[in-house]
């Protein structure tokens, strides 16, 4: 069985290298048959990937530990699903798995592709390939999945990672592999019209539906990603900047950016050098993403290790990458030129070259602070830590310029806005806006950036409410309908335009779920059986704690009970798995008790069976469930927005006589009221039930710095939101840091001590104000600024009508038909 795995690996080497010759040599001589052998060898390595992966899951399934591989991440406990994934839980699997993918893909976009761009499909082919062919090369002369024990067999193996033994785990990696993989396409396609100089749209329409799946996935996996860091770490919390987590973030941020500018490229013909450069740097951002998780390049507790040659091999293929795919860029720079020009700096065109040049800014900020400390241990030989309160500092802002312009770009005219058309768009939007924020601030809301953001999402919401109903309110004048039969019927009509702004909708639920970090409420305490701790709301008493025991690990379960109000609302039962061969890492099962409004969220942090008393963080998440809820709108408006035209034409037939047109109003306005009873309140009212454990309290300055300096048990969060269970280094440096509090010393003394005594500035969470480390600090101010005069300077020269053009204005007013033809594009949507 090993003999044929990597039999079968050298094949599709051998394969994919005469798929990219055969296509390159039969599109240069102009010979079909040779070109169509490259893409039946093309697709032949699509079936032997797929015979090689039912090989290495048949050793998972057969516990065939001679495989090195499948002893490392499989034992005999191991449930069938889990022996399933761990096909991708290591670095070979994971890298055999992507060339699975992308040969699949592959294969489906020449099959879908071969006659609409047949000029194109032989290039595409060679791309492809030759990616396959890296990614194969590693396995074959480094990684190999199949390699064997020569002697000393084990009878068991070691099993996979507990921490990945987890459902969302079983999704959550392929669904980032898919968005990874799948940029592929769009880039073979970018490439493949470069070669050529079959430089019109028509390749963008190949691309766009793969670039939007892939999105959708890489999405999709962002967000399962947050749901396990979640429920599985115990830490309270969804996204803590791992480098892991921005591997995926970096290529979702130039993706967002593609699918936004390729719009305008689709209307007026500009940004085409851009749309390309995108389409360049997203597929290069998957590929840096992958080499900086599996080199050892950064350090995180999800990374696969450190492996230099591995990341030698990567860094010449990301050079060649970079030099072949921009060489070309440069070459075919004169077929690129845009047809129009910008007419205004108030135009829909202006308001995604803003979004654009933001979303670039992100991805540089975030690749620039994941690395940063690598670039400081190569410059000063002191590796430094960026931590989660330097990337929010910077990214909040970020974040909320961003939702800013989700209301404002669909408000914006193509062109031009009058004077008369932003008082009529704008009115409505701006008055909800200052109406949430003057009832935030009567309410008492203090929290500046979750305030502005509730105020920036009723903007956008309110924009989005308007371009439905003004719309749907066009269609029902001549359709008879009510109101949201037209508004579906609407989206009938143009699934990509409304899908978007649906995407937009779960983009704003997901800004409030973030937002409600802010409101955030927790206590961490030790109770005895009977003893209850409050926070908001919430009372939770402990009963006490159970032992049991499974086939693969020991379970120990705090029973728990929680009230609100007096009532009981139920029971909780948080708890920590030790399995019996990786006993010293042991998982956490959070208890969560979910609402519409918030989540009740209990980690049993540290337990003495005998004493049968525990310590518990005990958390209240406001709209946390939001944040999911937004990504389901958001996949729902994508899927939309991926329907061929007309798919929902059947949403726009007229209603039935005998239906009024009230009816489908009224029935989902009864819904919502409906739907709306069991919706929980919370009320802050404490139950008096036993009594209460003893909390500490901590005061505001511990609380603040608790956060900014680094725990010391590897898991490279802060202090204050480390989740390991009866963590040393959380406990020694929280304890240090409540004594220095205490002693009355200020904010730069204790970090100052803590650097000393602990003998680097590394045990800080962002880097010190020191004249290196103000790189970190002025470099995305430079790149931001720089990036805006680039942006000004070529919308300048866009706006500046060339003397070609001088005499259109006059043509245009001497041709009545052109003059209204005119004023008609700058009136559309």
């Amino acid at each position: 069985m090993p003999a044929l795995g990597t039999f079968l690996l050298l094949t599709c080497f051998v394969v994919a290298a005469y798929a990219a010759t055969a296509s390159i040599a039969g599109a240069k001589r102009q010979s079909t048959r040779l070109t169509e052998s490259g893409i039946g060898a093309f697709y032949l390595v699509t079936a032997l990937m797929s015979v090689a992966t039912a090989v290495i899951m048949y050793a998972f399934v057969t516990d065939t530990y001679a495989i090195k591989y499948v002893d490392r991440y499989s034992d005999a406990a191991q449930p069938l699903l889990f022996k399933l994934t761990a096909y991708w839980g290591g670095l070979d699997g994971s890298i055999m798995f992507w060339v699975l993918l992308l040969s699949v893909f592959g294969a489906i976009a020449v099959r879908n592709s071969r006659e609409s761009h047949r000029e194109l499909i032989p290039y595409v082919v060679a791309v492809i390939a030759i990616v396959e062919m890296f990614f194969l090369f590693l396995m074959v002369v480094h990684n190999n999945p199949f390699e064997t024990y020569l002697a000393d067999i084990p009878p068991d193996g070691q099993g996979l990672n507990p921490l990945l033994q987890n459902v969302y785990m079983v999704i959550h990696p392929p669904s980032l592999y898919i968005g990874f993989v799948g940029m592929t396409i769009p880039f073979a396609f970018g490439m493949a019209a470069l070669a050529t100089g079959y430089l019109d749209d028509s390749w963008l329409r190949a691309v766009r539906r793969w670039t939007m799946v892939s999105w959708l996935f890489l999405s999709l996996g962002l967000t399962l990603g947050m749901i396990w860091a979640y429920e599985e770490l115990g830490w309270g919390g969804y996204w803590g900047w791992d480098p892991v987590e921005n591997a995926g973030l970096l290529p979702w941020f130039t993706a967002t950016a593609f699918l936004h500018s390729v719009m305008v490229q689709e209307r007026r013909g500009m940004l085409r050098v851009w749309n390309m450069t995108l389409v360049i740097v997203t597929f290069f951002l998957t590929i840096f993403g992958t080499f900086m998780t599996r080199s050892g390049v950064v350090q995180s507790v999800h990374a696969f290790g450190e492996d230099k040659e591995l990341g030698l091999m990567f860094t010449v293929f990301m050079t060649l990458l970079l030099v072949v795919s921009f060489g070309l860029l440069i070459y075919r720079l004169p077929l690129l030129r845009a047809r129009h020009e910008l007419d205004s700096w108030v135009s829909r065109e202006a308001a995604f070259l803003a979004n654009n040049w933001i979303l670039l800014f992100s991805a540089i900020f975030v690749l620039f602070a994941t690395m940063f400390p690598t670039l400081s241990e190569a410059l000063t030989g002191q590796r430094l830590t960026v931590g989660p309160p330097f990337f929010n500092k910077w990214m909040l802002p970020i974040g909320l310029a961003l939702l800013l312009l989700t209301g404002v770009g669909p408000l914006l005219a193509w062109r031009k806005s009058t004077v008369d058309n932003l008082r009529h768009q704008f009115l409505w939007p701006t008055v909800a806006a200052l109406v949430t924020g003057g009832a935030l601030l009567a309410l008492g809301v203090r929290v500046w950036s979750s305030g502005i953001c509730f105020a920036m999402s009723a903007f956008v919401t309110t924009t989005l409410l308007q371009e439905f109903v003004r719309g749907a309110r066009v269609r029902q004048q001549y359709s008879g309908s009510d109101l949201v039969t037209s508004a579906i019927g609407l989206v009938a009509r143009n699934q990509r335009r409304y899908g978007g702004y649906i995407v937009h909708l779960g983009i704003v639920l997901m800004a409030l779920g973030f937002a409600g970090d802010g409101f955030k409420q927790e206590e961490q305490l030790l109770l005895k059986p009977g003893q209850t701790v409050t926070v908001g709301s919430f009372t939770v008493r402990h009963d006490g704690i159970a032992i049991t025991q499974d086939a693969q690990k020991q379970m120990v379960t705090a029973k728990m009970t929680a009230f609100q109000d007096g009532k009981e609302l139920g029971t909780l039962a948080p708890a920590k798995w030790f399995y019996n061969k990786r006993a010293d890492e042991p998982t956490t099962e959070v208890a969560i008790r979910r609402s519409f409004g918030y989540d009740l969220y209990v980690v049993l942090a540290g337990f003495d069976a005998e004493q049968q008393s525990a310590t518990f963080h005990v958390v209240v998440n406001p709209l946390v469930n939001w944040i999911w809820a937004g990504f389901g709108i958001l996949a729902l408006g994508t899927l939309i927005a991926l329907l061929p035209e007309r798919a929902l034409a059947v949403a726009s037939v007229k209603i039935p006589e005998g239906v009024t047109a009230g009816t489908t109003t009224t029935t989902l306005l009864v819904l919502l009221i409906l739907g709306g009873v069991a919706i929980p309140h919370a009320v802050h009212a404490q139950a008096p039930l036993s009594d209460t454990g003893a909390i500490i309290k901590r005061l505001p300055l511990e609380r603040e710095l608790e956060n900014e300096i680094l725990c010391t048990c590897g898991c490279r969060l802060p202090a204050g939101t480390c989740g390991m269970f009866q963590c040393q280094g959380k406990e020694k440096q929280l304890g240090r840091l409540r004594t220095l509090v205490e002693e009355g010393k200020d904010r730069e003394t204790i970090l100052a001590t803590f650097v000393q005594e602990h003998g680097g500035a590394d045990i800080l969470t962002q880097p010190p104000d020191t004249p290196f480390n103000r790189l970190a600090w002025a470099l995305p101010f430079v790149l931001g600024i720089v990036g805006a005069v680039a942006a000004g300077t070529v919308a300048v020269r866009w706006t500046r009508p060339s003397s070609d053009d001088a005499v259109v204005p006059a043509a245009a007013a001497a041709d009545p038909y052109q003059s209204k033809l005119d004023e008609e594009l700058r009136d559309l949507d």
